[in-house]
């Protein structure tokens, strides 16, 4: 069972300082702001036009972790919200793909360990003014327990070309690219397709050494689908995975649903939108 111990960001700093390593520019990045387990501070990209390109920063002790937007089988979405900015129009987090860790208790969770940072499409509302980007951060750092962390920063995008242009192009890899069914990468979705009443089947088509993670999400966060498994035994030349159509919210039909399946081989990652027929 998870527990939950309640702390603030920055009451066990002088218990624990993380090591963030060389310090950006000040106008490029925010303050660390730490607490016993992680540390969490956005970076701005250069200043060009009304899209700009941002991050939030995350490192974690080692033997901890935190979530992805969504936790797999228990866990806890980081929730951000940027209500407090200055001439900003809107915000998109760009999700890196996750990896898979057991959550103690027979279950499977998907998240970030060690570090990561999740890159921020920032829309001003007037490109020849001032843009002040200002977060409160909300996420959970587990390793046996869970701790909620509750952190706020703020960042103007002030630089020409920025100190954290190559941090966040190398963000930006991480996070899967879009793909349809059938794409010819070497590593794709070749099929889905219903089995039975709540049974789904996804097949994959992969290099045979690589290591394929699928994950999978509903149309609104309230679905809590589970974690597709891998099927010893696929047809050949494909890996197959099969996950049921459990934790839909009360009332939801599947029936012509939007899922988006994330698909996780090696180095390369792919988002599919796909509707389940």
């Amino acid at each position: 069972m998870t527990v939950i111990v309640p702390i603030r960001a920055g009451l066990a700093a002088a218990v624990f300082m993380l090591s963030a390593g060389p310090q950006a520019r000040a106008q490029d990045s925010s303050p660390w702001q730490k607490d016993g387990h992680s540390a969490v501070r956005l970076l701005a990209g250069s200043r060009s036009g009304a899209v700009l390109l941002g991050g939030i920063a995350f490192q974690l002790q080692p033997g901890w972790h935190t979530y992805w937007r969504t936790p797999g089988d228990s866990g806890v979405p980081p929730r951000i919200d940027f209500g407090k900015s200055e001439n900003i129009e809107a915000v998109t987090i760009l999700w890196p793909a996750p990896i898979k860790f057991e959550d103690g208790a027979g279950g499977t969770s998907l998240g970030y360990q060690k570090q990561v940072v999740l890159p921020l499409r920032i829309v001003a509302k007037n490109a020849d003014k001032p843009v002040t980007l200002r977060a409160d951060i909300n996420y959970a750092v587990c390793e046996k327990l869970c701790i909620p962390v509750e952190a706020s920063a703020e960042l103007a995008f002030t630089s020409v070309a920025s100190t954290e242009d190559s941090t966040l192009s190398a963000a930006l890899d991480t996070v899967p690219k879009p793909a349809t069914i059938g794409d010819p990468n070497p590593l794709t979705i070749r099929d889905v397709k219903r089995e039975g009443k709540n049974g789904v089947l996804v097949d994959v088509a992969a290099p045979d050494s690589a290591e394929v993670s699928l994950f999978v999400e509903g149309p609104t966060p309230d679905w809590a689908l589970p974690v597709p498994k891998l099927l010893e035994h696929g047809p050949p030349g494909v890996k197959r995975f099969a996950f049921d159509l459990d934790g839909l919210p009360p009332g939801a039909n599947p029936d012509g649903a939007a899922l988006k399946l994330t698909l996780v081989g090696g180095e390369r990652a792919y988002e599919f939108n796909v509707n389940l027929d």
